[in-house]
Order: structure tokens, then sequence, then C-alpha cells
């Protein structure tokens, strides 16, 4: 059956008929390298994003200096070819350095034989698998370690996992990227259904509800689409700050979860910021995730990063040496996520070499991401710092206030973000309540004086680095 591509790479596009491939490679080390190259995608992109647009891709062949893989659908073949293809080539090609281009074909899912349909269903249950990404078997309570910044998420993801009603409406989990959320999510879904089976539960992150919603406006019928979601017993929308700026999105998501609270239908959100700091969302739906209970996870510990380690290892039956886990847990500060991918890219590396895994080796293969750590603080970070630290509201950070016992701290953030962040001053800007770059520019100038000048603010400074830094 002959199948036609969508463009390529180098903009060609590509007719082929598979199985017709005398130079191709289809076997076994194809699929290892395939197999080797998602390993590291998962690792770098975290597991929500690599389920929901690089778990589907199927491996069609290795041909001669590329790599074939079949999309089910022309949207996620777009998605891909502009946000993931090329660090798939990348990828490949350290691997196989043959590999030097990729090409996307779209191939809709065959139908599965008779008894497919009872085994996945037994396997990971829930009403419309279409509509539910998969939940991740590693991804449960038992297997989240517990530390005092996430003590509070965790406790009332368990409460709403473990009740029969909501004991919130929503329950909202905030943080930053790889701490967690992701896992609370799963966590709850795979407790609910463990309890009672007969619960419908929907997992999916707002990018998917986004696209699940485009496919049903293009069909022109969005009833199926407002049913599903309505009749769930259990829904569970991560990464909601994607709906921001999608106004029609938002307009269904609002519907949506109005009619599962009215219903009394246990809803579950999770987003990178807080719903006051959700710039761009809705008022009316702001309001309503203000209802249930909202849940910061913080920035891990040096204990908790260091337990967070030794879990995954024992789970993968690995043993490290205990000083290169101690190193990990003081060097990537970053987040779990990360945390997580620098101990697998180690672990693949160890066995495709044969080599023990010693500190030396560890500052080897992961100086990119050791190099970057000690960047990567956030200019969200810097703000929660500051207003602790000056005992003020988040809030304050984008006001319009002038107060000078706003805006000085104000004046230090800005500071901060332009000396430990690699933003632009424009991006700063914006991230201050829509500030002008000018504006930055002379809050960094006027604290720079100051610290020389005024030893307060110089001492409140150096705290904030060390605090930020460490």
């Amino acid at each position: 059956m002959a199948l036609r591509s969508g463009q390529s790479f180098a903009s060609t596009e590509v007719t082929r008929t598979f199985g017709e491939n005398p130079g191709g490679m289809v076997g076994n080390d194809a699929q290892r390298q395939w197999q080797q190259v998602c390993a590291l995608l998962r690792a770098e992109f975290g597991d929500t994003a690599f389920g929901t647009w690089l778990k589907p891709l199927e491996l069609v062949e290795v041909s001669y200096d590329r790599a074939v893989l079949a999309c089910p659908t022309q949207f996620m073949r777009d998605w891909i070819a502009a946000n993931y293809a090329d660090r798939i080539r990348v990828l490949w090609t350290r691997l196989n350095p043959s590999v030097r281009s990729i090409t996307l074909l779209v191939r809709p899912p065959q139908p599965a034989a008779a008894a497919e349909p009872a085994a996945a269903e037994a396997a990971n249950s829930g009403p419309n698998e279409e509509l539910s990404a998969r939940l991740d078997p590693r991804f449960t309570f038992e297997t989240f370690v517990v530390g005092k910044p996430n003590e509070f998420a965790f406790a009332a993801a368990e409460k709403v996992a473990n009740s029969d009603t909501p004991p919130f409406n929503p329950l909202f989990l905030y943080g930053g990227v790889g701490l967690g959320k992701t896992h609370l999510m799963h966590a709850i879904a795979w407790r609910v259904r463990q309890r009672d089976p007969s619960r419908r539960v929907v997992y999916l992150t707002a990018e998917k509800f986004m696209y699940q919603f485009i496919l049903a406006l293009r069909s022109k019928d969005t009833i199926p689409f407002k049913e599903l979601f309505r009749s769930v017993d259990l829904l569970l929308v991560d990464d909601l700050q994607f709906i921001i700026g999608k106004d029609s999105t938002q307009e269904e998501f609002f519907h949506t979860f109005n009619a599962l609270v009215e219903r009394g239908r246990q809803i579950v959100l999770s987003a990178d910021r807080s719903p006051s700091d959700l710039d761009g969302l809705e008022e009316r739906i702001r309001s309503r995730l203000s209802w249930g209970l909202v849940a910061d996870i913080h920035p891990t510990t040096y204990e908790l990063r260091l337990g967070i380690l030794q879990a995954k290892a024992e789970a993968a039956g690995v043993e490290l040496p205990l000083r290169v886990l101690e190193f990990l847990a003081s060097r990537i500060t970053s987040n779990v996520r990360e945390l997580e991918g620098a101990l697998n890219r180690l672990v693949l590396q160890a066995s495709l070499t044969n080599r023990p895994v010693s500190i030396e080796m560890a500052q080897e293969i992961l100086k990119d991401v050791l190099r970057s750590s000690e960047r990567r603080i956030t200019i969200e970070e810097i703000q929660k710092a500051v207003v602790e630290h000056y005992g003020l509201k988040l809030s304050d950070m984008t006001s319009a206030r002038r107060q000078r016992a706003v805006a000085r701290p104000r004046q230090v953030a800005m500071y901060l973000a332009k000396l430990l962040t690699p933003r632009s001053l424009p991006e700063i800007g914006r991230r201050f309540g829509g500030r002008d770059h000018t504006t930055v520019m002379h809050a960094v100038r006027q604290i720079e004086r100051l610290i020389v000048e005024d030893p307060q603010i110089a001492d409140d400074v150096a705290a904030l680095r060390r605090k930020l830094q460490a």
C-alpha cells in the first residue's frame, strides 16, 4: 500500500511503498536505535510531552541516510515537524552518524485485532482511550518521594483520590517545571481507578484538550466532544497555562468546568503558576479556580533530591555510588525531571560503554546539564524569593503601586532577573506587569548604585543571591 508523506526537513515530498526498500534497515538494529532515541527524548522532554506527541510515532525504516517515522494524523505530523523533529535527528545522528535526516509520514492507525482492545482496556481502563492520555504506571503515590516542599500537595492529592465525593473542587496544583505535578495527577487517576474501576477517569494536557476541541470544530460536530468531557467522574487537566490566549478553548473549558462541578464531579488541574498569576486567563475562570484548594509545590531541597535519586535508582534496579548521587543532588537543582533525565543518561551511557559510573564520568557525560543548571533560575523564583524576603505579595511584582516599600523590592527583583537569568530586558519587563525595557534598565542601574551606597540593599541582594543559587 503506497502512502504519501508530509514534507521532510529538506522541504521535499516523498511517496513510498512500505517494505520496498532494498537498502533500508527495518530489523532489530533499527528498532534498537529508535528505542534508544525514545529513551533520550523521554528524559529530555518529560513524560507528558513524550506520551502526547512522541510515543505514538512508529518506526517505518532506516533507509540510507535517513530515518522514516509514521504519525497517526497530519496535525501531529505538523506539530512534531515544528517542535521535535530536529531534536530527533540530532539524537539519532549521535547514535548512528549515517542518519542525517528524518522523514515524517502520515499513517492512520490500523484497526486492532479482536483480542487486543480487551487487553488494552484491562491494562489501562477508562472511557474514551482516544480522549484520555495513557497513564504512566511509574507515577503512583507509592513511588512519589515526599519532602517538605511537596508534602501539602501530596496530602491534598491523596485526599482527593481516597474520597467518593469531591472534598474540594477543583484541586489546583501549581509549581515550576518538573517538580511533581504530573506525577501526582497520574497517582490520583490510578488510585481512583483502583478503588472503583467503574468511575470514568480522563487525564490529558490542556494542549490535548485544545487539540480535541479543534478537531470537533473542524468536523462541525461539537456535541460528542461536549458529552464526552461532561460525562466523566474525574477530569484531570495538566498544564492549564497552555490555554491562555486561546479564547474559544477557554470558553469551552469554562462550560465544561461548570457542568462537572454542578454534577458533583471531581476536577484536578495543574499549572506552572497560581491562578492569580495566570495573566491572560479569563477572570471568570480564575474566579472558578479559586473555589477549591490551591496547593503549591515548592522547589526541591538537597535532601529531597537525594531521596528521589535513591528511589529512582532502586526502582530501576541500578546500584550507583552514593558519592555520585550526592554530586547530582547538589549540582542539578532546577527540577526533578531534569534530575531524573540526568540519571537516565548516565545509566544509559554506562550500559552502552560498559564503564563504571563515577563522578568523573558524570562530569563528562552531563557537562551540558551541569553548565545550564548553574544559570537556570527563573524570574518567577526570583519574584517569589523577593516578596518573601520583604514581606510583600506576589502581585506587588506586577502591580502599578509606586510606594517605595513596593517599588524598591521590585527593582531588586528586576536587577536579579537581569543578573541571574538569560532573559532580555523586554522579556523581564513583560514578566513585571508589562513594563517597558527602559524601566528595567533604570531599575538595574538604580540597584547597582545602591549596592555601593546602601549597606542594607547590598546585604539584601547578597542574601537573595545566596538563596536563589543554593
